[in-house]
């Protein structure tokens, strides 16, 4: 039983997509995100995995998220305080230890990742202990574990170019066989735009990605 956990921000302006407020202004970034979020949504929903969890900043039930519709059956957790790397761990640890399987772990960045990555990452997690999917800026979009690992997220240098390799190193350090798929881009910069679908800000596009999504109540756990 493969679990997805997606860590979501609310799209406010303002808050969301920050480094985008430059090239697209604040409501247009908070637009981005919410468009993103919904496809995020649609793909893992069409990807069959056996289980889809949002964790959510800030918490559900936040004023923030009222007007965000939700798909049903998705549970809704809270990422809590903390750094990016605090927050995964204890998200990544919730879940293993609550669900029996392995764990993938995904943003909402990277429009790219799509139902068909997310059920090979989970096929291959099958057969690993870890899998990752890098992007073009160092990162990583995906990380799946079968079991916790909190020394590959604790005083890491996020928001670098050195965080995918310096995440596979410890990895490797630490006796775990890792797969890695195919080199993605996540659009974080105003130069990542270029990288979005054609049409992926259009109505037609936003009313495909958000095709499922209901509004649903959340709960924190």
């Amino acid at each position: 039983m493969t679990r997805l956990v997606i860590f979501a921000k609310a799209p406010q302006p303002g808050a969301a997509k920050t480094r985008l407020i430059t090239a697209l202004g604040a409501n247009g970034a908070a637009a981005l995100a919410r468009v993103m979020l919904a496809h995020t949504l649609q793909q893992a929903l069409a990807s069959g995995l056996d289980a889809v969890e949002l964790c959510l900043s800030p918490a559900p039930g936040d004023p923030a998220w009222h007007d965000v519709p939700l798909p049903e059956g998705v549970e809704c957790t809270v990422q809590g305080d903390g750094d990016l790397g605090e927050r995964m761990d204890r998200a990544m640890q919730r879940a293993l230890a609550l669900h029996s399987g392995p764990v993938l772990l995904i943003g909402t960045d990277c429009p790219a990742l799509d139902s068909a990555h997310l059920r090979e990452t989970a096929r291959q997690l099958a057969h690993h202990d870890a899998v990752m999917l890098p992007v073009t800026d160092g990162g990583y979009v995906l990380i799946g574990l079968r079991a916790p690992c909190p020394a590959i997220f604790r005083h890491m240098a996020w928001s670098t170019s050195t965080v995918a390799a310096q995440t596979l190193h410890r990895m490797t350090a630490l006796g775990l066989s890792v797969w890695q798929g195919p080199m993605l881009h996540d659009i974080d910069e105003a130069a990542d735009l270029a990288h979005l679908p054609d049409g992926f800000m259009s109505p037609k596009y936003q009313a495909k990605s958000a095709s499922s999504p209901s509004r649903t109540s959340v709960s924190s756990s």
